[in-house]
């Protein structure tokens, strides 16, 4: 047997494990970097200026390559990596968290910057865990590797003994096997029970109205097209929640749009209107059934999940069916006939007609400041037909939601699972992910704010990403909520708890290295989106917005 260092181990199985990058403030396993770069100098080490902004970019990366994305903090950093992990946690995305972890040698004796991290990841992982031996590094990489991707995807964190992880010194006798089938999502595809798939087929056929919901279980498992051909097969019409609105296009006539409370008005109204719902690939939460009125508890439904614990979670269920979402939508197309529903599509269509009737105005205004619902327009139009959308939490979430669609198959939309300034960190890690496809990040001024540094690291690694910055000079999100605390009444000095100052985010791109544009009106975006994505260098584009434009609330109805 042939010793080598942890650091050889570690660097070997990442590579085998078909990692890319690697996203961290580099303080840890310093020497696992140094080996990367001798004997896999293809895995790109991307330095952040923040550790939970490198939880993000990993995020971004993991959900547009469908590979883990690894993200990396010394034992100081830790508890900044541990908050970053809350999004892909709750948005199900496989990312290996590497942070240093404490010496049995100086535990409790006040080292500098040295506390307990590890009960902090416990509730924004699958496997939280410590090695502890060099011998150890081959089985918990393997382990690791194998949790993040199986079943419900999500974080997984090794902590490794020395703040810096200094254990990767150490020798060991260990080989550095890796399991490839586990460097992807889904590695393993359950297959349908035939006798579920029939009795959820046979409620479907007796259904007058039935709807299916499709959510971010659907793209994990890449089944857009098997759910396009079925929902053609059977004529039901699609809604989708917000992480799963790329499995469906929304040009489709099937289309519902995006349910819930970040949400179209038409979808809430056909979802509560259907007779039979078909959950797939979704764990029926409440921002997708905005908080379970979207359709009320009771409503006949039926659910596909690769996870168990998943099925009838708030929903009581008719059938169900416990597989591969991909797997049993190609089941149910092989066992299914063909079927018209024309009174229900008829009402589809007029519910849909009405919603798009009722924003005409705003979606094609030339008003100055620019309306952000025009912003949404222009990116359904100008995005390539490769396109990936990166969109924030918050108004930026509501938005993109309510008023872009997706307008092809290959088009990619990965959302915030509730964490402001999620996007822009998260559009480096994708573009890092899908290096040959347009990225845009859609976030607002109050979004970009918390991760503004990180201009630099895409200047400096010349990763080219669009963000496209809804600038209104505010949080104007809060405005509701503060107008109602004041009881109706405002105050102007109320608006200092959502206003901000001026700031020109194009010239400040522009001193970071990346190329700046202003857009003041509206007649200009299209352009201005042309320029971005011909640039061939990181972009932000800063677009002038109306403060006093607010998301139209969620209907239930």
């Amino acid at each position: 047997m042939t010793r080598r260092t942890g650091a050889r181990v570690v660097a070997d199985m990442l590579a085998g494990y078909g990692v890319t990058h690697l996203f961290g403030v580099p303080a840890i396993l310093r020497r696992t970097l140094a080996e990367l770069e001798r004997h896999h100098p293809d895995v790109e080490r991307v330095v952040t200026h923040g550790e939970k902004s490198a939880a993000y970019m990993a995020d971004g990366y993991a959900r547009v390559s469908g590979r883990p994305g690894v993200a990396m903090a010394q034992i100081v950093g830790a508890l900044n990596l541990a908050a970053g992990l809350r999004e892909p946690f709750l948005a199900g995305s496989p990312v290996i968290a590497l942070t240093g972890g404490r010496s049995p040698a100086t535990k409790f004796r006040h080292v500098y910057q040295e506390i307990d991290d590890l009960p902090a990841f416990d509730p924004v992982t699958k496997l939280n865990a410590t090695i502890d031996d060099a011998d150890r590094f081959p089985d918990m990489l393997r382990h690791a590797f194998r949790v993040a991707t199986t079943g419900a995807p999500g974080p997984v964190h090794l902590q490794v003994q020395g703040n810096e992880g200094q254990l990767d010194l150490a020798e060991t006798d260990a080989e550095p096997l890796v399991e490839p089938l586990f460097g992807q999502v889904p590695p393993i595809r359950p297959e349908p029970a035939d006798e579920d798939v029939i009795e959820v087929l046979r409620l479907l056929a007796a259904a007058e109205r039935p709807v299916i919901v499709a959510g971010g279980g659907v793209r994990a498992s890449g089944a857009g097209a098997e759910l396009v051909a079925l929902a053609e097969a059977l004529d039901i019409p699609v809604a989708t929640s917000a992480n799963g609105k790329d499995t469906f296009p929304g040009t489709h006539p099937l289309s519902a749009g995006v349910v819930g409370t970040y949400s179209r008005e038409c979808a809430n109204q056909i979802v509560n209107r259907a007779d039979l719902v078909c959950f797939i690939g979704t764990r029926t939460g409440g921002m997708t059934t905005h908080f379970w009125a979207v359709p009320p508890i009771g409503t006949p439904a039926i659910q596909i999940d690769i996870e168990p614990s998943h099925l009838g979670r708030n929903y009581p269920l008719r059938a169900f069916v416990a597989a591969d979402a991909r797997r049993a939508l190609a089941r149910m197309l092989a066992l299914s006939g063909r079927q018209s529903r024309g009174t229900w599509r008829a009402e589809v269509v007029r519910l849909k007609a009405n919603w798009r009737e009722r924003y005409r105005e705003v979606l094609t205004s030339d008003a100055v400041p620019i309306r952000p619902e025009r912003i949404a327009a222009e990116l359904t139009a100008s995005l390539p037909a490769d396109a990936v959308l990166v969109v924030d939490t918050g108004h930026a979430g509501m938005w993109m939601a309510q008023f872009h669609d997706i307008t092809s198959p290959g088009q990619g939309y990965l959302r915030s699972a509730g964490h402001l300034g999620w996007a822009f960190s998260a559009g480096i890690g994708a573009k890092c992910g899908a290096p040959d496809r347009p990225v845009v990040a859609f976030t607002g001024d109050a979004g970009f704010y918390y991760h503004l540094g990180e201009v630099e690291t895409a200047a400096r690694r010349g990763i080219n990403l669009i963000t496209v910055v809804n600038n209104n000079s505010g949080g104007n999100q809060s405005k509701r909520g503060f107008d109602r605390a004041y009881g109706g009444e405002p105050t102007d000095k109320s608006r200092e708890l959502w206003n901000y100052l001026d700031v020109d985010f194009a010239r400040t791109a522009e001193e970071m290295g990346a190329l700046g544009i202003r857009v003041d009106r509206p007649g200009d975006l299209a352009k201005a989106l042309d320029r971005a994505l011909d640039a061939g260098r990181p972009v932000v584009l800063d677009v002038r917005t109306d403060i006093e434009v607010t998301a139209p609330q969620p209907v239930s109805q």
